[in-house]
């Protein structure tokens, strides 16, 4: 299929990428798929949700689903936006379906310029089971790489079901943690075309700068307690779940300060909440909301703070995890996907049990007052770089394509 010693062409095949409408979406797959682009040749298909009227809505609601170009180039790739049919909150079990619909003109003519020999599908519904489709129709061996939402989706009668025919049909499964590949042995994928490959940490812009400096750049005092995460403005990310412990903290820690980093994202906007609930507890000198950062900008904020917390109700392998550990933080975090694997160690950090605000509240007054050995921690995150990543993941493309010449 490849031709003698041409390498494999890859398809990067996902509905959550940057895109100009929406630049901070699914930076943890354009970061691992374009590092991979360094050696093996990628175009990327991204399809974008869409449904009559929607411009209409967008008045209302000027964050819902914000146009995206139908090609553009992002950092000399091909990037392919395809609109498909997806009523929002109805009918969810239609968009594998339908985003495979919109791809299939566009994967026929890729296919016959030489430029797709492999789907690399990330996310295991709707886009793996549009990706599964796509390669049955074509001939073309197909990777799904599950990142978090599989469990969620396992619960659903219908999509479910989807989900689960596309993992068993899908010629190779990558979880970004080994909880989702336990998962997806018990839905009946063989061991055999399973493997973990975590994400990994960009180094060169996740590094510690001097935390005092840092602090001054910020406005920040020397002698504070800094607490901050970083993620979507969503429930899921569990932003609130600090938010109402810190009346409590702040007994035991009265210059504490909580840096939010983030907006809203294709989950959604809890942004109005939040700030609400702020003004609530009368928090609004200790809260500060910095917005969306670009990724070159978060090393201040992360190395101006004491602790990294995420209070998350589901993961598959957070990147920003690895982030704030290169910038010398140790980590608070919920026990639920692969936050286990990514904080392996108690000197890297407190793992407590979902849900348990008492556990929460207790973890993040001894992680501000624990002596941490944070050369360590930043030695951990730098033995988990990219480096160590990708050749694992090219390897295995490369294997995918030969395997159905």
């Amino acid at each position: 299929m490849t031709g003698g010693d041409r390498d494999p062409a890859l398809v990067v095949f996902s509905s959550l990428f940057p895109h100009p409408g929406r630049p901070g979406s699914g930076l943890f797959i354009r970061e691992r798929m374009f590092r991979v682009a360094q050696t093996l040749p990628v175009v990327v298909i991204a399809p974008q949700p869409w449904f009559p009227g929607q411009s209409l809505l967008r008045r209302f609601r000027p964050n819902f689903r914000p146009p995206a170009p139908q090609q553009e180039k992002q950092q000399g790739i091909t990037v392919y936006h395809p609109r498909f049919i997806s009523v929002p909150g109805q009918l969810k079990w239609l968009d594998g379906w339908s985003m495979a619909r919109s791809a299939r003109s566009l994967i026929r003519r890729l296919r016959s310029a030489g430029r797709a020999d492999v789907i690399d599908a990330h996310f295991a519904y709707p886009d793996g089971y549009a990706a599964v489709l796509l390669g049955r129709r074509f001939r073309l061996p197909v990777c799904i790489t599950l990142r978090g939402t599989e469990p969620r989706i396992a619960t659903y009668p219908l999509c479910g079901r989807l989900q689960r025919w596309a993992m068993r049909r899908a010629q190779r499964i990558l979880a970004v943690a080994d909880s989702l590949r336990q998962m997806a042995l018990r839905e009946g994928v063989p061991a055999a075309r399973t493997l973990t490959v975590g994400n990994g940490v960009d180094t060169e812009r996740f590094h510690r700068l001097d935390k005092l400096g840092a602090r001054k750049a910020m406005n920040l005092s020397s002698d504070a307690k800094v607490l901050i995460s970083v993620g979507g403005l969503v429930e899921r990310k569990g932003f609130h779940r600090v938010i109402q412990l810190l009346p409590l903290l702040l007994s035991q820690h009265p210059d504490l300060v909580y840096l939010i980093v983030g907006g809203p994202s294709p989950e959604g906007d809890w942004s109005k909440r939040l700030h609400e609930m702020v003004a609530k507890l009368g928090l609004q000198r200790q809260v500060r909301f910095l917005g969306t950062l670009a990724p070159d900008e978060l090393k201040l904020p992360l190395s101006a703070a004491d602790l990294f917390v995420l209070a998350t109700r589901n993961e598959g392998w957070a990147n920003v995890l690895l982030e704030a550990m290169a910038c010398g933080l140790p980590v608070v975090t919920t026990d639920v996907g692969g936050n286990r694997e990514v904080i392996c160690s108690p000197h890297l950090g407190k793992i407590v049990p979902f849900g348990d605000g008492a556990a929460l509240a207790d973890a993040i007054t001894q992680g501000l007052t624990d002596d941490w050995d944070r050369d360590a921690i930043v030695a951990y995150a730098n033995a988990n770089s990219w480096s160590a990543r990708v050749p694992v993941l090219i390897s295995e493309f490369r294997r995918l394509a030969a395997c159905m010449d």
